[in-house]
């Protein structure tokens, strides 16, 4: 799987998946307490990045809908 640079903002989708398997690699186990630090660090950026398209889906509807004339 090829790294992204910071720069880059993985599909809502990529995020996703890739946080579910942090999870289970977490919930797991086996790994040593830096292994587990890094994996819970990409987590958090991974759950700020579903969150932020989450909250930008949010914002796109709400426009839609205050957008329509039949209002």
């Amino acid at each position: 799987m090829a790294k992204k640079t910071e720069d880059e903002k993985p599909s809502y989708e990529a995020a996703r998946e890739e946080l579910i398997e942090v999870v289970r690699r977490l919930e797991a186990g086996g790994t040593t307490l830096e292994e587990s630090l890094a994996l819970w660090e990409r987590g958090e950026l991974l759950a700020r990045i579903c969150q932020d398209w989450l909250d930008g889906a949010r914002e796109r509807l709400d426009a839609a809908i205050d957008a329509d004339p039949e209002d």
